[in-house]
């Protein structure tokens, strides 16, 4: 059989992170081990019957088994139109500044396509969900990583970027609340963070799938586009997968400055087909209905999170206590690498972790626990690994 070389693009990267977190966690079940995995963020809990119904309805029409509209149908950009007012008190037209994805990392995958020219630097806050560099170099582009350290609460030391940066940059991703570190974002933090786009025309490309996990709710997550000026130079991209349980349905949105949605829209045109139509008639139900459910989720991983805290704690391993996303982000045990740590829990005692260095180098010391399997098997997995 012949052998073809991969595209230079292809053979640089390294491999994807949860793709090898998903092969090293094969191979120890294959020697029998029980594996817990609090590796990937992928909720456990159902999809809430309601939104199937949705689905099982819209599926039996006719006019839904043709190929959709690129950018979304209309009711469904609605639909985010009507929930991010209704959430942040955000306006937006549905026709110009919303675009439909088939998931978030879809939509952040294929935006550098629409403005990242060969040789163009894109600022990314490190550790960071890997889509945002791997997109970038996609498209040719440079990546300058911003170390984020607890020190500053992983927020972006935006002061310590120099104006030279600040004015060769073509755009900038943050994630708040932020995967891994689970951090999340300041009024005043975004505020600057527009500022300085304005003043250099940056694009500021907002990841926010996780703000409809958190756990105080007189302290709810930010849309960056809650800020004055934030549509002037800001995209910001959400997701049903996490809110609703919907990661399998590939459903989600970018919202805000309408030139930068229509780039994205004319990627898109020419990649994909849209989202399965009735899968859009679901979203809208799950929009328009999901709250209740999407509040008991947040009551189940609230009690979660205080589970592992606890049993951390009592192991003696350091850790942040979140107030958004699903995610512990936790220092390693005194002596050990993120790598070397995560790879001899899994080999010993078959629980999954992910090493914070996968992330990005400031990541280095520190591992991320998934709060996606029940009360249960988050205590056992914590006992596991005391008795290393």
């Amino acid at each position: 059989m012949s052998e073809f070389k991969l595209a230079n693009r292809l053979s640089a990267l390294p491999p994807y992170l949860f793709a090898a977190i998903d092969k090293a966690k094969a191979e120890v079940a294959k020697k029998g081990m029980d594996i817990i995995s609090l590796g990937i963020g992928d909720p456990d809990l159902p999809t809430p019957e309601f939104i199937i119904e949705a689905l099982y309805e819209s599926a039996r029409k006719p006019k839904n088994h043709r190929y959709p509209d690129y950018i979304g149908m209309l009711t469904y950009r609605q639909a985010v139109a009507d929930w991010y007012k209704q959430r942040f008190n955000v306006d937006l037209d549905p026709e110009t500044e919303i675009v439909s994805l088939i998931g978030s990392k879809e939509g952040i995958a294929h935006f550098p396509l629409a403005y990242v020219n060969p040789g163009d630097t894109v600022l990314v806050a490190t550790p960071n969900y890997p889509v945002y560099g791997v997109a970038t170099e996609f498209a040719g582009g440079r990546v300058e990583y911003l170390p984020l350290i607890e020190e500053n609460d992983f927020l972006v030391d935006l002061d310590a970027i120099s104006d030279e940066t600040w004015a060769k940059a073509k755009m900038i991703f943050v994630c708040y609340p932020n995967n891994p570190t689970a951090a999340t974002a300041t009024k005043p933090f975004y505020e600057k963070l527009i500022e300085k786009a304005k003043e250099f025309n940056v694009i500021v490309v907002s990841d926010a799938a996780y703000t409809e996990i958190y756990y105080d709710p007189d302290n709810k997550p930010l849309s960056i586009l809650e800020c004055e000026g934030a549509k002037d130079v800001c995209i910001e991209f959400h997701s049903l997968s996490k809110t609703y349980n919907m990661t399998g349905w590939r459903i989600g949105m970018a919202v805000g400055n309408k030139s930068l949605v229509a780039g994205l829209g004319k990627i898109k045109e020419n990649v994909d087909s849209g989202i399965f139509q009735a899968v859009q008639e679901a979203g809208i139900a799950a929009l328009r209905q999901g709250e209740p459910f999407a509040e008991s989720f947040r009551a189940i991983y609230k009690e979660r999170r205080d589970v592992v805290s606890a049993a951390l704690t009592k192991i003696g391993i350091k850790h942040r206590v979140p107030d958004a996303s699903f995610y512990l982000w936790c220092n390693v045990p005194e002596g050990h690498k993120s790598a070397e740590f995560v790879t001899n829990v899994l080999m010993k005692t078959g629980v999954v972790l992910t090493p914070g260095n996968g992330f990005g180098t400031p990541g280095e010391g520190y591992f991320r626990i998934s709060l996606t399997v029940n009360n249960d098997k988050l205590e056992e997995a914590v006992s596991r690994i005391s008795k290393l």
